[in-house]
């Protein structure tokens, strides 16, 4: 009976495992996936203490920093300052389970065990054929007609047996490469994530230790610094803009050095990331001289990674990250130059952290200026970068054998019928209904482009937020406090759970990107 009980166990197993790797759209699983993360990491923060017990962040709230951790967006509704060591860690588990490149290397494994059935089948037919010989065919006794011609000659015979069995080892030779170039390719990108985490962390240490203006800050803000550093990598290289203080870097603007360590992190884990992997693999390719690799290389398209792509495109892509950043620099200086914020800063400084926030816009969130005081033209431009996917390059016809997968967008229903700015427009109205006494009574901060900005941001899975001001109330409330917090966590409890379906939505984008074909009239 044990032994039944326990086969009845491993078959129930078995076959959620199967219905989830086989059966399920990819969309259900990411959707589930993330959910899920967020419901537990929403139970981890809730019984955990807050370092200030006189302002515990309400369970909407901690609801709300969950769902914003796991979707990589750093949309905020509570000052960072309030939360204990033990909640940064939390958040930075969160982060990172919830990062593209730890999510797409859980796709890999699970690629890698559909595969194994297939795998098991052509590891038997290649230690079986061999052996065989042609009595594997001989043996079958086939009845022909009486009108049949006569069967061909034993060379002939024995040729078509040959032919047959080669097929079939080639068929079986691919398929084992292909699964061990899976395999091969789930270690390529672990060590890839472990190599930039533990590289980026140590910069990151070893600079606030050696630097005592920014071993200051923490010291004052009572940040421990290892902890500091292993938040802000895993926040930088997943893109998520999530810092432990609460002005975010706004406070490390003259640390040029911090803010050079860390633009490379947002680039290794987003728009360039397609092209480093690339650059990884050819490079284990030409020290190995493993077979796996170059398979890799060449059959992009096959191995159903989406971040894998060819030369050209990863080239093209490339280009494409560089040339939106040289515009977003060029017209943020000659913008900017002379910003406020930019007071105390020499020209160098002033580079860099205009460097550093251009670079966020794509799609990390981390901010060294108050967006609230930067030009219309620029704030834009930002949201341009934001809503644009991370892929984004200027050919139209490339990769044509990438095949879709799994991992790719998949068709809903309503997919082929909305398209995304349309759902984006959707939800600014709804929150602009949620929020409409606000926007009577407070029209400065309260007003459509805040709301559709937040909304955007939200969507991009980016961070940045215009903030909320008390200055800017028409009629000064006694009791206004201004936080270090986004926007939205001045809304109603209504249009921040509008504003966690769009983080939702907007982690999940790949599978509507080509949306609202339908709308198409020409």
């Amino acid at each position: 009976m044990a032994y039944l009980r326990q086969y009845s166990n491993h078959g129930l197993t078995w076959l959620i495992f199967r219905l989830l790797a086989f059966d399920v759209n990819s969309f259900w699983i990411q959707l589930i996936y993330f959910g899920t993360v967020s419901l537990f990491g929403y139970l981890a923060l809730s019984v955990s203490k807050p370092r200030d017990h006189d302002h515990h962040p309400s369970e909407l709230d901690l609801l709300f920093t969950s769902v914003s951790a796991t979707t990589v967006s750093s949309m905020s509704t509570v000052e960072m300052e309030v939360l204990s060591n033990i909640q940064l860690i939390i958040m930075t588990i969160l982060m990172l389970i919830g990062g593209e490149v730890f999510l797409s290397m859980l796709e890999t494994q699970l690629r890698r065990f559909k595969l194994a059935k297939l795998n098991g089948t052509a590891h038997h037919m290649t230690t079986t054929f061999p052996n065989s010989g042609p009595s594997h065919f001989n043996d079958q006794i086939i009845e022909l007609p009486t009108d049949s011609p006569p069967p061909p000659p034993q060379s002939e015979n024995k040729n078509l047996e040959s032919s047959i069995e080669n097929q079939i080892k080639f068929v079986v030779v691919d398929n084992v490469l292909r699964y061990n170039s899976i395999k091969f390719l789930g270690y390529v990108v672990l060590f890839y994530l472990l190599a930039v985490h533990i590289f980026g962390y140590t910069l990151v240490y070893m600079y606030i230790i050696l630097v005592p203006t920014a071993k200051q800050v923490l010291k004052t803000k009572a940040i421990k610094i290892p902890t500091f550093s292993i938040f802000t990598v895993v926040s930088t290289f997943t893109n998520c803009g999530f810092i432990p203080t609460n002005e975010n870097m706004i406070v490390f603007k003259k640390n040029s050095g911090l803010l050079l360590i860390l633009i490379p992190q947002i680039l290794l884990g987003n728009t360039m990331y397609p092209i480093f992997i690339r650059l990884w693999i050819w490079s284990l390719w030409k020290i190995t001289k493993r077979m796996e690799f170059n398979y890799m290389l060449r059959n992009y398209g096959e191995m159903g990674y989406t971040h894998l792509l060819s030369a050209l495109h990863s080239y093209l892509l490339g280009v494409a990250a560089l040339m939106f950043m040289l515009v977003q620099i060029i017209l943020f200086c000659s913008m900017e130059w002379n910003l406020e914020a930019m007071d105390g800063l020499s020209a160098y400084q002033k580079f860099i952290a205009s460097l550093f926030q251009v670079a966020n816009s794509r799609h990390a969130g981390e901010s060294v200026f108050d967006l609230s005081t930067i030009s219309a033209a620029v704030l834009v431009l930002f949201v341009v970068m934001m809503y644009l996917p991370p892929y984004t390059h200027l050919c139209t016809k490339v990769d044509q054998k990438q095949k879709s997968s799994e991992n790719t967008r998949q068709k809903l229903s309503i997919v082929d019928c909305i398209s995304p700015l349309s759902y984006l427009t959707i939800f600014t109205i709804l929150i602009c209904i949620t929020e409409r006494p606000k926007l009577k009574k407070d029209p400065l901060n309260f007003n459509v482009l805040n709301i559709f900005f937040e909304v955007v941001s939200a969507y991009g899975n980016v961070g940045f937020s215009m903030g909320y001001s008390c200055k800017r109330q028409l009629h000064a409330e006694s009791d206004c406090e201004d936080k270090w917090y986004g926007f939205s966590g001045k809304w109603t409890p209504q249009g921040k759970l509008v504003l966690i379906l769009v983080m939702f939505f907007g982690r999940l984008k790949r599978f509507t990107l080509q949306g609202g074909k339908a709308w198409k009239l020409s």
